[in-house]
């Protein structure tokens, strides 16, 4: 049962608060933090919770502090911020498509930052900052591929959608011709990228994420109302006096700067923009877009597959991308069967 409450600001604006959407963004918030300080202190050289927070608040030893500050946080902080990224944009093209399959994955917008990736690799033998830079232009030119191609006096949900498939199996296609061609060191080198890892970030893959998610995340919450409204029809939409394509180009615009982005800092990770928006709004139980919580659930999810890939297999045994590849494989094939089940497919 959904609690709403009515609140009243002094200038007279009345609020409405989703206490069930509250109360879950606060828990998944602390099971990101939570999941965020045990992954800080897993690895070859152990270290206890207690002494990551406090080290964390700068009363560890020195041996404490070059191990956490410098080679774990930055990672952890990479996988919040990637994970935060993918769960914000798959929530809002699946708000925009109106379809819970028009995520990044399916979309074709993480094999357009794997082709960038590839050809810096491939054909050029570029740097780590120049494959990042690949990735992302890579990312964003087939997110602009995927608009313009798509766009009929407006952008269709199904088109989109369909248009997006149509460009995944041609950048596929090209992505397999680039491996084809590389030397076998190119080769292994692209197929690490491919999986999506992690492994070895640092400090120059947190402040771009951030800075970005600091300009893009509040833009997007200031849409969030016209977009809920969107998800009823354009007509109702420009009748209650949203700007209906101008809000669609500027959170696509968004969504698919947020995900190039995320995949060029940590490669194409997959079904996490897929699942988290949808497992997010099973918990919220709430309709709309529920951008905080997939938000939120996206950044938990990541910390967590990568959590369980070191805690099993070690650290830098298993890329995070295996294992959210398994277990969103797993959640998309019960979400088919459920909804066979119930006679909507």
């Amino acid at each position: 049962m959904r609690s709403i409450r009515s609140l009243r600001t002094p200038g007279g604006l009345s609020l409405r608060l989703d206490v069930r959407a509250v109360a879950v963004v606060a828990l998944l918030l602390l099971a990101a933090l939570t999941a965020s300080v045990v992954l800080i202190g897993t690895g070859d050289f152990p270290i206890p919770a207690a002494d990551v927070l406090k080290t964390l608040l700068g009363d560890g030893n020195a041996g404490q502090e070059f191990i956490v500050n410098e080679l774990r946080l930055p990672r952890v902080l990479v996988g919040l911020l990637v994970g935060a990224s993918l769960g914000l944009g798959g929530a809002l093209f699946q708000a925009i498509s109106r379809n819970p399959l028009g995520s990044p994955d399916v979309l074709g917008l993480g094999q357009g930052a794997t082709a960038g990736a590839l050809v810096m690799i491939v054909l050029f033998s570029g740097s780590a900052t120049q494959v990042t830079l690949g990735a992302l232009a890579g990312g964003l030119a087939t997110g602009f591929a995927i608009y313009l191609l798509a766009w009929k006096r407006g952008v269709h949900g199904y088109r989109l959608v369909l248009v997006g498939i149509g460009v995944s199996a041609i950048v596929t296609a090209v992505n397999g011709y680039l491996l084809t061609v590389s030397d076998i060191i190119d080769a292994a080198r692209a197929v690490v990228w491919m999986t999506g890892s992690l492994d070895g970030r640092d400090w120059e893959q947190v402040w771009p994420l951030l800075g970005l998610c600091a300009v893009l995340v509040p833009l997007v919450l200031a849409n969030a109302r016209g977009l809920r409204m969107m998800e009823m029809g354009d007509d109702v939409s420009y009748a209650l006096g949203v700007r209906v394509e101008r809000v669609r180009l500027l959170l696509m615009i968004a969504a698919v700067l947020l995900t190039a982005t995320a995949t060029a800092a940590a490669g194409p990770v997959s079904f996490v923009a897929l699942t988290a928006p949808q497992l997010a709004r099973r918990l919220t139980r709430s309709p709309g877009p529920n951008l905080l919580p997939s938000l939120c659930m996206g950044a938990a999810l990541l910390v967590t597959a990568d959590w369980v890939s070191q805690r099993t297999f070690g650290a830098g045994q298993l890329p995070v991308g295996v294992v959210t590849g398994v277990l969103g494989g797993v959640y998309l094939l019960w979400l088919l069967v459920t909804e066979r089940k119930a006679g909507r497919i």
